[in-house]
């Protein structure tokens, strides 16, 4: 059986481990499907329409903007949030690849 040689980059392998940290909780899976739904949103529609306390919804989006899931616009007192569907793209390719790596090693 031939082995792999796998290096790992400390810097990129936390960015990623929160990354995917953001994007396993189903509370803000729901928060981002919300956003989704309405291209870019203010955290008070967030949480009044999805009945959630605001200092929960903040401390979500806090983990979703430091993980560069969501961007984010100032308009007064109003923050509005979209999605940065570029990140979330490379991490599906990222989590595709490793898939097909795993899978192609175990053979």
């Amino acid at each position: 059986m031939k082995k792999t040689k796998v290096i790992f980059d400390n810097d990129k392998l936390q960015y990623s481990s929160e990354l995917l940290r953001a994007l396993a909780h189903p509370l803000r899976l729901k928060i981002l499907e919300f956003i989704d739904k309405n291209n870019e949103i203010n955290v008070n529609k967030i949480y009044n329409t999805l009945q959630i306390e605001q200092s929960i919804t903040s401390q979500h989006l806090k983990v979703l903007r430091m993980a560069g899931v969501v961007n984010t616009e100032k308009d007064g007192k109003f923050v509005h949030y979209s999605i940065d569907y570029s990140r979330l793209i490379n991490t599906v390719k990222a989590l595709m690849n490793f898939k097909e790596a795993s899978v192609k090693n175990q053979a």
